[in-house]
């Protein structure tokens, strides 16, 4: 399923109508998808107020750019390609260290000794492990993480959403399997049993 379809589609009068100017219908616009749009923000930079920060200055690029909207693209998808691209320039202006996929010594998940998180985890405990994850990525590669594992973004989309090739893309979700692995196999993975109050259920 696709991100369109996770969310529903915009109703295209009140689309049309904020491409014209219309300010009350770009109002019901955020208002769909204000959610997924925050998520997103909240996964990629951890902390509330930054998230409703980097969500606001995502619906204002949109507006400035609703003109340049090319209307054979998913909006969604349109939407959260300039949050992930935001969120991503904020993480590497505070220069946080970060932890390299490509430092990460290759694993084979086929190998019989190494547990398979598809097989160990069921899929709410297998995005409970992810979220750990993404915490210790780098900008870009979390944002594919999470384009994928929460939004069932295609490799193509997200290729697409992030100015990747899709080899870089496979690259990157593979690695951060194997990185899943090492976790539970070095007992860092502990579940994360309890959502954060203050965050909207992911669509």
């Amino acid at each position: 399923m696709n991100t369109e379809e996770r969310v529903g589609n915009p109703d295209q009068e009140w689309l049309e109508k904020a491409r014209n100017g219309d300010d009350d219908a770009f109002t019901r616009l955020v208002e769909t998808y204000q959610n997924p749009v925050y998520n997103l923000c909240y996964r990629m930079l951890g902390e509330g107020t930054a998230a409703e920060d980097a969500a606001q200055e995502t619906f204002w690029r949109a507006y400035q750019n609703l003109k340049r909207y090319d209307q054979e693209r998913s909006f969604i998808t349109w939407l959260l390609s300039i949050a992930a691209h935001y969120c991503i320039d904020q993480q590497r202006k505070k220069r946080l260290p970060i932890f390299e996929l490509d430092e990460f010594p290759d694993i084979d998940l086929m190998d019989a000794t190494i547990p398979n998180p598809e097989k160990e985890l069921g899929q709410s405990q297998e995005k409970e492990a992810l979220h750990l994850l993404i915490n210790e990525l780098n900008p870009q590669d979390r944002a594919t993480v999470i384009l994928k594992y929460w939004y069932d973004c295609s490799e193509d989309e997200i290729s697409k959403m992030l100015s990747l090739t899709v080899s870089a893309v496979k690259s990157r979700l593979h690695r951060s399997r194997r990185q899943l692995a090492e976790m539970m196999m070095s007992g860092e993975y502990q579940f994360v049993s309890d959502r954060r109050t203050h965050e909207s259920p992911a669509l």
